[in-house]
């Protein structure tokens, strides 16, 4: 076998370029059956196994497994299992096609051992989530696209950029930790910053995710930014300059998840602040932190699954997923309603949930390293989630009075999906060994202590409680149909807005230098014709005396000079 078809995520790959070609019911057990093999793949790989190819004279690692690459590869493959599922129902013939690339090369990339092998599959992910938007056929899904695929791209040059300057100086293609004094180290961070959403590089999130298909949504939602996450912990794990980065990250978000009526773009936000507790945990660097990076990656790619699944469960049934819409279905879609409350709990790191085991590591490991200001910050972003997902994202979407909407429970494969993903909430909460045991470093962590869990349902109280009075009081922002301008709005706006302008004075100037420089020449030709023109001064017939007292002149001086 070539080397290159080591690496289970080409098996992903494969199938969903075969998976077009097949009858719907063959496609529905490639779309199951491609990640669950992969998955089995994966898990008899003895960990340190690497596979090595030449590449002209480079040796390229296709694959590589260790703790942090078997980690996300396992989680990766459970949400393309579970994602199949979810589309089941879906008669698009590209759409799962699409999904099964992209997982594929998510995949590739967390299990790739050196830069080029990273860069390759690292487009793939782009040019297939693009495809998921594009599936879609609205005329909005295809300009956000277009927007989604340039940022994406973008990021490959940056990491191609990079990776060129480390290889040429050091002439060593291998991907392990670089480092800001690294040769291309700073670009090689900017092209993961921006899969990871940095602050003032996240505005393609917000823009893309809502704007997919229920399904497609789903999907992208697991990927890209948990591949960056990877990337950052093999590449950057300890650069400080990543916690406060993180730390911004988890906080102004907020205001905007607050503001935002399209349930989906709440949830958008709401995974940035998410993101940024990971990239605190690979600033600090220990191996708790690296833990708890990856123990959050996987659970937030369940319970932000779990939630896109509901909210798209109820766009797929009522064609709406504003707040200012929706309301009243927790009768009509009881189970989804159920499902939805779960992935709030645990996102809100509601004590036995999973995203309390996984925010545990994280918060323990910053307190250990004396970091006090971002723990406050991480500890309010974490009570927070509650006022901004907790509460509103299942109250507005089911619990809300409205008589007006009707719907039908969401179709069966759906709620299998949403049922498996919630279980695996519920599971991790109850038996974090289970998570703990597939995490890159021994993990001696005991999250349910006393303290713990006395701690965060105070936490969660009183956030409830402030929800509860500035709701009553008027404070807490109502939904609305609204624009609200993020950071997004410079280079989609003003920068545009700038280039006119500047178009508009370069055509003035251009215009003016034009008529001056004809001017000029008219003038320059005018004189000419005085001069050599057929009636000009030097155009005349000079009689014999004139040139011959113009010759004696001549010679006078140049004897004069001479002598």
């Amino acid at each position: 076998m070539p080397a290159w078809l080591n690496n289970p995520g080409m098996l992903l790959i494969i199938a969903g370029c075969i998976i077009p070609l097949l009858p719907y019911r063959a496609r529905m057990v490639v779309l199951l059956g491609a990640p669950a093999a992969g998955l089995a793949w994966l898990w008899q790989i003895p960990l340190g196994t690497t596979t090595q190819m030449a590449l002209l004279e480079y040796t390229l690692t296709p694959l590589r497994v260790d703790g942090l690459a078997f980690t996300f590869g396992v989680i990766f493959h459970i949400a393309a299992f579970l994602a199949g599922v979810y589309m089941w129902h879906t008669r698009s013939r590209l759409e799962p096609a699409a999904a099964l690339i992209y997982a594929g090369s998510a995949i590739g990339a967390v299990l790739a051992g050196d830069l080029i092998t990273l860069f390759m599959f690292w487009e793939v992910t782009a040019i297939a989530s693009a495809l998921l938007l594009v599936i879609r056929g609205l005329r909005d899904a295809m300009i956000v696209a277009r927007r989604y695929l340039l940022v994406q791209i973008g990021s490959g040059l940056f990491l191609m950029g990079g990776a060129a300057i480390h290889i040429h100086a050091t002439g060593d293609v291998a991907f392990t930790h670089l480092g800001l004094d690294a040769p291309g180290g700073w670009l090689i961070l900017f092209a993961f910053g921006i899969k990871a959403a940095f602050p003032l590089l996240h505005n393609w999130l917000q823009d893309a995710y809502p704007s997919a298909s229920p399904t497609g949504t789903v999907v992208l939602s697991a990927f890209t930014t948990k591949m960056a996450i990877y990337a950052l912990a093999r590449g950057y794990a300890g650069t400080e300059l990543l916690i406060p980065i993180g730390a911004v990250m988890t906080i102004f978000p907020i205001v905007y998840a607050m503001l935002a009526n399209d349930l989906r773009r709440v949830l958008s936000y709401s995974l940035n602040v998410q993101l940024g507790f990971m990239v605190v945990a690979v600033g600090i660097g220990t191996e708790l932190a690296i833990n708890g990076a990856a123990a959050h990656a996987v659970t937030h790619i369940l319970y932000k699954a779990l939630l896109f699944m509901s909210i798209g469960a109820v766009l797929h049934q009522t064609g709406h997923v504003r707040a200012t819409e929706l309301g009243g279905l927790a009768r009509q879609m009881p189970w989804t309603a159920a499902f939805c409350v779960i992935g709030a709990a645990s996102i809100s790191a509601f004590p036995l949930m999973a995203g309390f085991v996984s925010k545990s590591l994280i918060l323990s490991a910053v307190a250990e390293e004396k970091w006090a200001a971002t723990w406050v910050t991480l500890t309010a972003a974490s009570a927070g989630a509650l006022l901004y997902v907790g509460i509103k994202i299942p109250y507005f979407a089911f619990f809300a009075p409205n008589d007006q909407i009707k719907a039908d429970p969401a179709p069966r494969n759906m709620q299998i999906a949403m049922g498996l993903t919630a279980t695996a909430c519920i599971a991790l909460g109850l038996a974090p060994g289970l998570l703990y045991s597939i995490l890159p470093y021994p993990v001696d962590y005991q999250p349910c202590t006393v303290d713990h869990v006395v701690t965060q349902m105070q936490l969660l109280a009183f956030s409830g409680l402030a929800f509860w009075l500035a709701w009553r009081a008027g404070l807490y922002p109502r939904p609305m149909r609204a624009v609200h301008l993020d950071t997004d709005w410079l280079y989609r706006r003003v920068l545009p807005a700038l280039g006119h302008v500047g178009e508009r004075l370069f055509q003035t100037a251009n215009r003016r230098f034009r008529a001056g420089a004809g001017s000029l020449a008219d003038t320059a030709m005018t004189r000419l014709r005085v001069r050599y023109g057929a009636t000009g001064v030097l155009s005349r017939t000079w009689s014999t005396g004139w040139m011959a007292l113009w010759v004696a002149i001549l010679l006078i001086v140049y004897l004069a000079l001479y002598y």
